[in-house]
């Protein structure tokens, strides 16, 4: 053990025993069956949990002095490896650094653990509410978000967290004189989903909106065709005040075993919706131009009771397909809004049910997108990637949720500005070590 750690901490922060240790060296990269063969047995030598940022700090700075690398972890509700300690070293837990410190008109401002849920409570106190948040809201962190997450909820509408969904962040670097840096406009972005790689994220300012009575519905179509052109006017038209717009083949319903009263045979497309109120009765009359009925309504009154249906989408299917069949793996996808059709023939022409196709509506920097959680029957690595490359070939592109590398999957970031970075603010390279790819891949070369 560092006795410059266990001095500058103290032994109350310390988690002891090898499994609680071994539970909080890990997150959901078991999803990926890829990922949970390459990342078993990975495990912190120590386990820390601050009460108080001064803690974390003085934790940081021995670190820095015994070289210990470091990994932040938030709610371990990630899913590439995020928040694995690829080296050892030293794992801060950041889940009681939980305080709301400041609600405005249009803003929030939290410490990094605060859980999404919670802040929604708080804000609605205020007749406000999030404008993003992931399907795992109950456990997610708001550090946890930005550092690790992309989009999810509410992104039909207000996009992902480089659109404007993030107004600053206050930083600790891991230098030898510690920085502390407030964070925003382009100055964030090389913080935003880079694994707390660049820095150890304490505080978030996140904008927040009015607060709406958002009514929860499931709608049933005989062909995904048909569900997929009503969802997209749905997703497409202003006039729809929307925070979720899901489509799922027919047959995936059948992993919803909480809904099977509600959706019966699992033998159509279903459009999952949060529909503002006001706009409920519209939409029904409108899903009858696409021949499609409302099979299961939530009122407003009754949000956030219980199971809602956003428990069933983004990468909650997954986890409901992953509970009934453990084989079943997934990706994810932008396809074309207008080839949509044919790349759906496509790829059900070559491999029928052994994909099954979930679509999320979301925005990109403005720009409507058919984003996609597709359903993959795994059976090997080799067939894995042998799906990929389809998808990539249609122009389904394809950020690839089976590596723990930043960005080799895909993602359209700013590698380099995320590397340059992490050699100002952590120049002995001890933070989330392993997770920053090799020039080549960064330069657009696969992992595969």
């Amino acid at each position: 053990m560092s006795e410059k750690l266990r001095q500058a901490v103290g032994e109350s922060a310390f988690v002891e025993g090898e499994a609680a240790i071994a539970r909080l060296s890990k997150d959901y990269y078991w999803y990926s069956p890829v990922l949970e063969q390459e990342l078993a047995g990975k495990t912190a030598d120590y386990v820390i949990v601050p009460e108080t940022e001064e803690e974390l700090k003085q934790a940081v700075m021995a670190a820095v002095i015994e070289k210990i690398p470091v990994t932040v972890r938030g709610g371990g509700t990630g899913n590439y490896g995020q928040a694995v300690p690829m080296t050892g070293g030293l794992v801060v837990d950041v889940s009681k650094l939980t305080e709301i410190l400041e609600i405005g008109d249009g803003f929030v401002r939290v410490q990094a653990g605060a859980r999404l849920r919670e802040i929604e409570k708080a804000i609605h106190e205020t007749d406000q509410e999030l404008t993003i948040y992931p399907s795992t809201f109950v456990k997610a962190t708001v550090g946890g978000f930005v550092s690790g997450g992309s989009g999810g909820i509410g992104s039909v509408t207000w996009g992902n967290l480089w659109d404007g969904n993030i107004i600053s962040a206050k930083m600790i670097t891991m230098e030898n004189e510690l920085r502390e840096l407030t964070v925003s406009g382009p100055e964030l972005e090389p913080y935003i989903h880079s694994y707390g790689t660049t820095g150890i994220m304490t505080e978030v300012t996140i904008p927040i909106k009015p607060k709406s009575r958002w009514v929860q519905q499931i709608y049933a179509f005989d062909n995904l065709t048909d569900a997929l052109d009503f969802s997209r006017t749905v997703s497409e038209q202003g006039k729809w005040k929307k925070r979720l717009v899901s489509v799922m083949e027919a047959p995936i319903s059948a992993f919803f075993k909480p809904l099977k009263k509600q959706i019966g045979a699992a033998d159509q497309a279903l459009v999952l919706i949060e529909i503002d109120e006001s706009n409920q009765e519209r939409l029904e009359e409108e899903a009858v131009a696409y021949r499609g009925a409302a099979i299961y309504t939530v009122s407003a009154d009754q949000y956030r009771k219980g199971i809602g249906i956003s428990d069933f989408t983004w990468n909650h299917t997954t986890l409901w397909a992953l509970k009934s069949d453990k084989t079943w793996t997934y990706l994810q996808n932008f396809f074309s809004i207008d080839d949509l059709h044919h790349q759906v023939r496509q790829i059900k022409d070559r491999y029928g049910d052994d994909v099954l196709l979930h679509f999320e509506w979301l925005r990109d920097k403005g720009r409507l997108v058919p984003a996609a959680l597709p359903l993959v029957k795994f059976t090997s690595k080799e067939q894995l990637y042998d799906v990929i490359r389809f998808f990539n070939e249609i122009g389904a592109s394809t950020n690839d949720p089976h590596t723990y590398l930043l960005g080799a999957g895909g993602w359209d970031m700013q590698m380099e500005a995320i590397a340059q970075k992490k050699k100002e603010n952590d120049p002995f390279g001890l933070l989330n070590q392993e997770k920053i790819p090799d020039a080549a891949s960064i330069r657009g070369t696969t992992n595969v």
